[in-house]
């Protein structure tokens, strides 16, 4: 049906019509539902990675504040003390599920509506009609490129909540796409860094500098100091106050710096916010450990090259290299999907895995076989990777795996697994689905998987 459609129109004719349609689904579906969004503080929240994290953790600083909350992410829907897991294998939901959603947040007497907004969302104008208090913005890194056209496409894409949210925005000061979006203007901003960074925003140099652009100036800035990683925590200090989040990994302060920069700009105490953080439970399939031992096996959602590195960073930081393995068990999107980034995949894990083992992830209509040879495109193979000379970034063959079926590549981590090694699966988080060819989609949990396949090895 859709090559029948694009045979019938020309390509611009098709782009003018698909935009409108858009739009107007947009409209009708607030006019339908009566603008929910007027009733209560609306709270946008995208970038590439961390978007799920930082939704939950706002959710949590609110609560602990008292309000009634509904939030809405990849992973779950949530109306105050209901919630449900989001199986629509889609971030943003259609322009009447959206408003829906919003109308019964109001019913149930929520104040708060926290939004998990995507770059494709934008582009389907799933944001339009929808009146945002708050803008938050996590980071940016290249993704859905084949769909925008390009970087800077995406980048203009996500700016448009921004434009949307004229009352407050929060800002990833250490991002270096930050000038696009602090460009935006905004009744209140409030920037969030590490202090370890060495960026800008380095002992709140910009509020008293004279040379910075004029939309750096007046920017409320909160700055986490003495970050430590433990292995299930984080700990860092704001204002003489210690934080101590159940979440691993220097990407998930800056999360947690976002959520708590949203309960300062409403308010709340920096003392409820830590109780609110510090109550937070892991986020399903964001780096979860789903196996403690004799090795671990955590599940992630990691699909970019960025946060693919940043969770490969954070567990072997925590192996002791001449004991411990880190065996990676990875994929790529089929469907077209960003084809760029298979052979980053294949440095990344190139450059951290002592094993890995690549297989399928969702690969639509391709062949798998294709997706894991440009992941593969991108190690490099040498001989003399077996000897203490060995060049730079090589990898051992005999380290390397091919297993398209994932129960089976799963399978066969936990079997090269020694006592406590870390095992980490990646792609697909806690989603529960794997879509395959002509639209069909096969039940799937990483988390199952793993389990079902432990209990087989009777250890």
């Amino acid at each position: 049906m859709k090559s029948l459609i694009r045979k019938i129109f020309p390509k611009f004719l098709l782009n003018f019509l698909l935009e409108r349609y858009h739009f107007l689904l947009a409209f009708f579906g607030a006019v339908f539902y009566n603008f929910p969004s007027k009733k209560m503080i609306v709270i946008g929240v995208t970038g590439t990675n961390g978007k799920s994290t930082t939704v939950n953790l706002i959710s949590e600083i609110l609560e602990q504040a008292g309000h009634k909350v509904a939030s809405l992410s990849s992973i779950k829907f949530k109306i105050h003390n209901k919630e449900w897991q989001n199986t629509l294998k889609m971030t943003m939901p259609g322009r009447f599920k959206i408003q829906k959603f919003l109308r019964q947040a109001i019913n149930a007497d929520c104040k708060y509506a926290i939004l998990e907004i995507t770059s494709e969302g934008i582009k389907q104008h799933r944001h339009r009609f929808i009146d945002f208090d708050i803008a938050v913005f996590t980071n940016l890194t290249p993704e859905h490129i084949e769909s925008h056209g390009s970087f800077e496409k995406y980048r203009s894409a996500k700016g448009k909540l921004f434009k949307a949210a004229k009352k407050i925005h929060i800002l990833n000061l250490d991002d270096e796409n930050i000038n696009s979006f602090l460009q935006f203007p905004a009744t209140q901003k409030i920037g969030y860094g590490l202090d370890s960074q060495k960026s800008k925003i380095k002992n709140n140099e910009i509020e008293n500098t004279t040379t910075a652009p004029n939309f750096w100036r007046g920017i409320k800035i909160v700055v986490a100091q003495e970050i430590k990683q433990e292995k299930n925590c984080s700990s860092f200090i704001i204002d003489n106050l210690l934080f101590n989040i159940p979440l691993k990994g220097k990407f998930n302060v800056y999360n947690a710096l976002a959520a708590i920069c949203v309960g300062l700009s409403q308010g709340i105490d920096l003392q409820t916010i830590k109780k609110g953080l510090e109550k937070a439970t892991g986020i399903p399939g964001r780096m979860e450990a789903v196996i403690e031992k004799p090795f671990q096996v955590i599940v992630d959602y990691a699909h970019t090259p960025d946060s693919l590195e940043k969770v490969y960073q954070t567990l072997s930081s925590q192996l002791n290299e001449k004991k411990q393995q880190l065996i990676c068990v990875l994929g790529a999107c089929g469907g077209g999907r960003d084809k760029w980034k298979r052979p980053e995949f294949g440095k990344i894990a190139a450059r951290y895995c002592s094993q890995i083992i690549l297989t399928n992830e969702d690969p639509y209509d391709e062949n798998p076989s294709q997706i894991l040879s440009e992941i593969k495109s991108g190690i490099s193979f040498f001989p003399e990777c077996q000897n203490a000379n060995s060049p730079k970034n090589c990898f051992p063959i005999f380290n390397f795996h091919e297993i398209i079926d994932r129960r089976k590549a799963i399978a066969k981590a936990m079997k090269l697994a020694k006592p406590d090694d870390t095992i980490i699966v990646t792609g697909k988080g806690c989603e529960p689905w794997m879509c395959v060819a002509n639209n069909k989609k096969i039940p799937w949990d990483d988390r199952e998987i793993v389990q079902e396949e432990f209990k087989k090895l009777n250890l």
